[in-house]
């Protein structure tokens, strides 16, 4: 098999564990890299499909739920006004009384 030289830069701690697990299998970094770049390559376009598939749900479920959380938030921000105006009220009658 002619072979051609490919490059690609890494940090130490990455360079590290390619090797130590080149070496827990009894193969060279090259052959690791060659089967890793192999597989890579032959994952069929499923796995996108499955994703956007996951996405599209995930989205469906978010345009459902942000009209409540905004209804929710509306609830919480009228309670916090009303709250706020008894206390103004119940410290007005408070310095009425001095």
């Amino acid at each position: 098999m002619q072979t051609e030289r490919v490059t690609y830069l890494t940090n130490a701690e990455q360079k590290a564990a390619l090797e130590a697990f080149a070496k827990a299998r009894g193969e060279s970094v090259g052959s690791v890299l060659r089967e890793a770049a192999a597989r890579y390559m032959a994952e069929p376009d499923d796995m996108s499909e499955a994703e956007e598939a996951a996405l599209n749900m995930l989205s469906r479920e978010l345009e459902e739920a942000v009209p409540r959380w905004n209804a929710k938030m509306d609830s919480i921000e009228a309670s916090i006004a009303q709250a706020r105006k008894a206390v103004r009220e119940a410290l007005e009658r408070v310095e009425a009384t001095k």
